[in-house]
């Protein structure tokens, strides 16, 4: 049992034990007393019953204080109450059985507070409080008002009400503290709950027959854009368009089952279900197709993955033929100079082409980079020689922008020409205005982190693609795989690099490679 309840019941006991002296108090003091009972012995009754009253003020004020000691406080009371008892069936035989009746609820009560032990003293106790008078009675020449076969029942009594009452208060503690414990176990479940719900990736809504949102948790928030608290507040307020969907699965019963854009590059996936069968809330839960379409992403480019280690054998060997063919056709004499500048062009190109195939494998195991130091502004000029090879001016026209004569950083090299390759062909592909040739300028900047920036005069990037540049098969064009930008991406994260669409004013695109500087690494 909880102590706020223990306390609240001794408290009424103590109440009770103050209506008893009130009570004798009346048959003492008052006109009629004769007519209650009358009293023999005033000189008894008197201080007996102002006694009484006063202390029974007096337990039931300890009784209403913070943490009181329960049986402590029920033994000190009904030893007053016995000793009360006994000396006013003395001073007051007349009144000696109906003291009894209410002795009796008061060692059943006290019973509740202590233990076995103590509540069999205090039936002994009383009992023999009951048995004195008519006990000296017998003794005595004055002959006996009472039978002693009244007091005997009344003492037997005592014992019956006060193991009745223990075992009782036992049951009821017992069920008590498993309610409790029940409850602790439910309120606690209730916050599991509600913690997994609100932790939920998928958005959760509790709608009224109203159409006003009365729970939600973090994820529906965020899909929805909500400042502040939208406990509630209409629907239709905070997504119409979610809002209308809802109002047709009401009336149809039926749900639609393409996205919904709640809001620009959000899309979710609403599904409605009715919180009870007869009732007019609604749960609304909100799935984010972005996710879907992540994990979409995961397994395609795991299997890609394998596929790659799996073809990886049937790429490498033409490779190796063809470049072996082109260093035999290089030592032949027979060949023109201007033939043997092809031959060293398609050299050069298979062991690129080798090297992407294995930062696409090394992607693919996520395997790490091996960074070193680079001079930012040597390897971008080469990096343009090597490209002016495979592009002529009239496609595009590379330049180079330089702050320093000398930009250090630490990024695997093989990596940063594939990076770099990447964003060129994308500006040599989408970065020209109709009908001319794409002007591309790779700009190189010291600062702490040292960047590479690719910019073109071209149309630029519309605002909608933004949001996924970086993503896996991604693409605005027809013949593209949307792999480039994502395996670029990746690259720069394995070298600890960042690499951002930077938006151009005057129209255009410009990607920035921020490197890793590594000053210690530099200076050893």
């Amino acid at each position: 049992m909880s102590r706020s309840l223990m306390q609240r019941e001794l408290a009424l006991f103590s109440l009770y034990r103050v209506l008893e002296a009130a009570l004798l108090a009346l048959v003492v003091f008052s006109p009629w007393g004769e007519a209650l009972g009358g009293v023999e012995i005033a000189a008894i009754a008197v201080p007996v019953s102002l006694g009484y009253l006063v202390a029974s003020v007096g337990l039931l004020i300890h009784a209403r204080a913070p943490n009181p000691d329960y049986a402590a406080h029920a033994t000190v009371g009904i030893g007053v109450d016995i000793l009360v008892a006994a000396l006013t069936s003395h001073a007051a035989p007349d009144v000696a059985p109906g003291v009894a009746m209410l002795l009796l609820f008061n060692v059943a009560a006290a019973s509740l507070f202590v233990n076995l032990r103590v509540s069999l003293l205090i039936c002994v106790a009383a009992a023999a409080s009951l048995l004195i008078g008519p006990l000296v009675g017998l003794t005595s020449a004055r002959a006996p008002t009472r039978p002693v076969a009244e007091p005997l029942m009344f003492a037997l009594g005592l014992f019956a009400a006060a193991s009745l009452t223990r075992l009782l208060g036992k049951q009821i503690r017992e069920s008590q503290a498993l309610a409790d414990h029940h409850e602790a176990e439910a309120e606690s479940l209730a916050e599991i709950n509600e913690l997994i719900i609100r932790r939920m990736q998928t958005g959760v809504l509790l709608v009224d027959g109203a159409g006003h949102v009365r729970r939600a948790n973090e994820a529906a928030l965020a899909l929805l854009d909500a400042d502040g608290d939208p406990h509630g507040r209409p629907l239709s307020r905070l997504s119409p368009p979610l809002a209308l969907r809802l109002a047709s699965w009401l009336r149809s019963g039926s749900s639609d089952d393409a996205p919904l854009a709640l809001r620009e590059h959000v899309d979710v996936m609403p599904r409605f279900v009715r919180l009870l069968a007869d009732g007019d809330n609604t749960l609304v839960f909100l799935d984010d197709t972005s996710l879907v379409t992540r994990r979409a992403e995961s397994l395609t480019l795991a299997t890609m993955g394998r596929f790659s280690a799996s073809l990886a054998h049937e790429i490498r060997n033409p490779l190796a033929a063809i470049s072996y063919a082109t260093q035999l056709l290089e030592e032949s004499d027979a060949i023109q100079d201007g033939d043997r500048r092809l031959l060293q062009i398609v050299h050069q190109q298979c062991v690129r082409t080798n090297g992407i195939v294995e930062s696409v494998l090394g992607l693919a195991r996520r395997e790490r980079a091996r960074p070193e130091p680079v001079e930012l502004v040597a390897a971008t000029h080469a990096f343009v020689q090597d490209y002016r090879l495979i592009v002529t001016d009239d496609n595009a026209s590379l330049d180079v922008d330089c702050e320093s004569a000398c930009v250090r950083a630490v990024v695997d090299p093989r990596h940063l020409h594939q990076v770099l390759t990447a964003l060129v062909n994308n500006a040599v592909r989408y970065g020209r205005q109709p009908g001319e040739p794409a002007r591309i300028t790779l700009r190189v900047e010291d600062g702490e982190r040292p960047c590479i920036s690719v910019c073109d005069h071209g149309p630029g990037i519309e605002d909608t693609a933004l949001a996924q540049l970086f993503r896996p098969f991604f693409t605005t064009s027809e013949s593209g795989t949307g792999l480039g930008l994502y395996i670029a991406h990746e690259l720069c994260r394995a070298n600890e690099a960042r690499l951002d669409y930077v938006p151009v004013p005057g129209g255009g695109a410009c990607f920035r490679i921020a490197l890793s500087a590594r000053r210690a690494a530099l200076r050893g």
